[in-house]
């Protein structure tokens, strides 16, 4: 089996297997970012009470099953993009080293692609985490352009948090004992620190995408216009976005 092969498979399947584990919170953070009603003033474990009080254990996966059908092709094609254009810079500009400059650079390239090959599926799946409407009145409202409403603050963010979630963890692994490089709890907890550390330095544009989103299901009133004018809008002030933490 070639080796783009193993790195779409182990990709996708990774990605599955995480996305439907951490289901439950997933579900909670965009309710809170959207201020669903009843839940905007609830911290993370009330709603979670609320949530399985209201709609059974199987509220907590509302949305999993589009989450999944994105995350499958989006880790699989962020996994071998980035082994694939790492490859290519190390072959073609030798020049630029090894260094934090190659991780970040490929880390966001290969998030780039991954998110514009796959957005359409995501804003599905945010739209039935809270049960508006389909899919069908994004693309009715403003055509394919309407499929990636928020598109925008999502490819803001990819140069922190991609670069740097895989440079924290290439150089966490490089810290690492050699006689530990294999372990598999030493790996997830490279990858759990990169991960922390970028999703909370790029947090404010999350909120920012899922309020934009959340504007063309037609129960939002923020304008839409662009990434800047969003941040506006929303105004969101510092408790609201950590209030989603």
């Amino acid at each position: 089996i070639p080796i783009y092969v193993k790195e779409l498979i182990a990709g996708g399947a990774a990605g599955a297997f995480a996305k439907t584990t951490v289901a439950p919170l997933e579900r909670i953070k965009i309710l809170l970012q959207t201020r669903t009603e009843g839940f905007h003033s609830l911290g993370v474990f009330q709603s979670l009470k609320k949530l399985l009080k209201h709609e059974g254990f199987q509220g907590f996966y509302k949305g999993n099953g589009a989450s999944v059908i994105r995350i499958i092709p989006y880790t699989a094609l962020h996994f071998m993009t980035y082994e694939q254009y790492r490859c290519w810079i190390l072959n073609n500009c030798s020049a630029l080293g090894t260094g934090p400059l190659i991780d970040l650079l490929v880390g966001s390239a290969a998030r780039g692609t991954a998110v514009l090959c796959t957005y359409p599926l995501y804003l599905a799946r945010t739209k039935l985490a809270y049960q508006v409407t389909d899919t069908r009145g994004s693309f009715n409202y403003g055509g394919v352009r309407g499929l990636y409403r928020g598109v925008g603050p999502t490819l803001t963010g990819i140069l922190p948090y991609a670069g740097l979630k895989f440079y924290i963890y290439e150089e966490l692994k490089r810290r690492v004992p050699e006689e530990h490089q294999t372990s598999i709890m030493m790996r997830l907890s490279c990858g759990a620190l990169a991960g922390l550390f970028g999703q909370t330095f790029t947090y404010p544009l999350d909120v920012v995408r899922r309020q934009m989103q959340k504007y063309f299901l037609g129960q939002a009133k923020v304008d839409a216009r662009g990434s800047h004018e969003g941040n506006i809008a929303i105004n969101v002030s510092v408790n609201h976005v950590l209030s989603s933490w």
